[in-house]
């Protein structure tokens, strides 16, 4: 940081900072909680001497808290692979079973949106293809802040959801299906050759209900990719110009994680989940009845609370992924 030609790649030096900041922010919680631990432990001793009950709990309390705080720092290490500290898009698709999976589909956005939100990251909607009654068919949104790709990547998969259905008037049980799939948001520094040749662009207008976060224009873009056969779409700006300068980005997303998959050889089994949103594949069950359970299939991490998952509180499933991932 103190070359001289530090701030002429400007992306470079902020990519620079963050990672600073980061381990900065983890040596001085470090160093914090050593402190913390040895003041604490002190004063249960002198507490202990003098039988001072209150000061005991106190302390014992403000271990618990420690306790808490080192494991956050903890988690956080394991945050380290080159594409963790990107910011990420998710895409978010209905499976088979017309309005109950678009509604599925449309409360895992919420979900995510919310997560973002409780945390303080920064959100957006860039493509949102509506359902015919309610819900969504798909969706991509963009999430931007520390290390939100590290967070979010063991979220893709197939998301199942158990319920009453309120859309039956017979008030039956319904299974619903929808996909998500995280991508890293490529920056400067990563080198994605594109080729016009492999690209088809096509420009149509927005369709579904709109409203705040829909452009309802002609400048819509959509891309396909057509070695991969991978499509993106991008509808949120005004300017069909900065709509397909966002649809380049999601496709270098796109490319970039397929590349990352398939250097962990996992692209295979990836191809196969994406077969078929249904039975068999899911990643995590949502039960809303007859019992009220949210059971990631990988880790065994449940949750008794789905009203406060569905509202955002994803971490004890995002922090158990990464300890399986690291073990």
């Amino acid at each position: 940081m103190l070359d001289a030609n530090f701030w002429q790649d400007k992306s470079s030096a902020q990519k620079t900072i963050k990672e600073k900041k980061l381990h900065e922010n983890l040596i001085n919680s470090y160093e914090s909680s050593i402190k913390k631990l040895s003041e604490l432990n002190d004063l249960y001793q002198l507490a202990k001497d003098e039988n001072n009950k209150s000061i005991i709990n106190e302390t014992l309390q403000n271990l618990k808290d420690l306790k808490i705080e080192v494991k956050k720092n903890e988690t956080k290490c394991f945050l380290s692979n080159e594409s963790d500290s990107l910011d990420c898009y998710i895409e978010i698709h209905a499976g088979a079973g017309g309005t109950e999976s678009q509604d599925w589909a449309e409360m895992l956005r919420r979900m995510y949106m919310k997560w973002s939100s409780n945390k303080k990251f920064k959100s957006q909607i860039v493509h949102e293809h509506k359902g015919d009654e309610a819900g969504i068919k798909s969706s991509t949104i963009k999430i931007e802040g520390e290390y939100i790709y590290g967070w979010l990547k063991s979220e893709s998969g197939i998301h199942r959801l158990v319920r009453i259905s309120p859309f039956d008037s017979g008030a039956r049980r319904h299974t619903s299906f929808a996909s998500v799939w995280i991508y890293p948001i490529v920056d400067d520094n990563i080198d994605i050759e594109i080729l016009e040749k492999d690209l088809r662009i096509d420009t149509y207008r927005s369709s579904g209900a709109g409203g705040q976060h829909v452009n309802t224009t002609d400048s819509a873009v959509r891309i396909t990719h057509i070695p991969t056969k991978i499509v993106v779409q991008c509808q949120n700006e005004r300017s069909q110009h900065k709509n397909k300068e966002t649809c380049m980005n999601m496709l270098k997303a796109r490319l970039y994680d397929f590349e990352i998959k398939k250097k962990e050889q996992k692209s295979k089994n990836l191809e196969s989940t994406k077969s078929e949103i249904g039975w068999g594949h899911q990643i995590r069950s949502y039960v809303l009845h007859p019992y009220r359970l949210v059971k990631d299939n990988r880790t065994n991490q449940e949750s008794s609370n789905p009203d406060k998952v569905l509202d955002g509180a994803i971490d004890e499933f995002l922090e158990s992924s990464l300890y399986k991932i690291n073990d």
